[in-house]
């Protein structure tokens, strides 16, 4: 059955390349970001994979935006089946270096930027009592690291809206489903043009992967049945070892997080930056460290097929009975 996807921050990055997993199935896309020249490139690379792709330059922090442009791709491609929100920008610096402003919007557009779009889907898949939401989340949503506190506070509080819309989605005994993609390091071209007030290029926490092992993993969410799926051993690690000893983690990263997150190469505060404006040129889905990142996650196989692995290992572990005991 052909789709109907909606995508927030389409045209870059892991929404970039959700798009191109989508586009192989020939889906039709709905696809939102502010940047004009890349939704383009988005587009025509839709196109080119045989899917059809509707091209909406919305800002997710206006809820009138996302609004209208829900409206657009239900009127043009048909019933939103999947509405996938992933749309974020943050700002790289110690929290007493951040401005009202700053703060304000990362916030407006990381956080309420995905209440606005669930709040969109919701208001059209309830009609039919069918249709998956996926909030794209991260390892930060449960460990805190230090120079990005608009970005952990709207990734942890997205945790916290996904949980309440859940419950009441059970209260209503609706068809409807909500997941939570958790990830780790990506490779994505945020680090080149975020807001930055750190002295050296931010980076990605090692271990990194590449865009396209997220786009594989939210892709299989949206036809799944799971709570939360995280991509990678660095995310399950760090989830878990925040239950356990956070104090540790505090003390460990307070030591190194400054210097993890920044290359040894010196970046000017008034680089361009997409916080208030998007920059432009068409950046792809992948960023500048692919010398680096990882095109493929065991740990993310393992959690997509942990029903057949236990099953396998149920089978194994009564035969070794039935061995045992003849």
């Amino acid at each position: 059955m052909q789709e109907t996807v909606v995508v927030t921050g389409a045209s870059a990055g892991v929404g970039r390349a959700v798009v191109h997993e989508f586009a192989k199935r020939k889906a039709r896309i709905g696809l939102l970001a502010r940047g004009v020249e890349r939704l383009e490139a988005a587009k025509r690379e839709v196109e080119q994979a045989g899917g059809k792709a509707l091209a909406i330059p919305t800002d997710v922090a206006d809820p009138d935006r996302v609004e209208k442009a829900a409206t657009q791709v239900e009127r043009e491609l048909g019933p939103i089946d999947i509405w996938i929100n992933n749309a974020m920008t943050t700002v790289f610096a110690p929290f007493t270096e951040i401005t009202p402003e700053e703060y304000k919007r990362a916030t407006e557009v990381t956080y309420l930027g995905f209440v606005w779009g669930t709040m969109a889907a919701l208001r059209r898949m309830r009609t039919r009592d069918r249709g998956t939401i996926v909030q794209v989340g991260s390892a930060l949503a449960y460990r805190s690291i230090p120079l990005q506190s608009p970005y952990c506070g709207a990734k942890h509080a997205i945790v916290g809206f996904t949980d309440t819309i859940r419950s009441e989605l059970v209260h209503d005994k609706s068809n409807i489903r909500i997941t939570v993609v958790h990830l780790p390091a990506m490779n994505t071209p945020q680090f080149s043009w975020c807001k930055s007030k750190l002295p050296n290029h931010p980076q990605p926490v090692p271990p990194i992967y590449e865009p396209e092992v997220a786009a594989r993993a939210i892709y299989w969410a949206a036809h799944h049945h799971r709570r939360e799926l995280y991509v990678g051993l660095p995310t399950a690690k760090a989830i878990y070892a925040e239950k356990f000893d956070p104090g540790y983690a505090d003390r460990y990263l307070g030591e190194t997080g400054y210097e993890a997150q920044q290359t040894d190469q010196p970046v000017s505060w008034n680089r361009p930056n997409n916080l208030f404006e998007p920059v432009e040129g068409d950046w792809g889905a992948r960023g500048i460290f692919s010398d680096r990142a990882s095109d493929a996650s065991e740990e993310t196989w393992l959690q997509e097929h942990r029903g057949a692995i236990g099953a396998a290992a149920g089978l194994a572990a009564l035969g070794l009975f039935l061995l045992a005991k003849r």
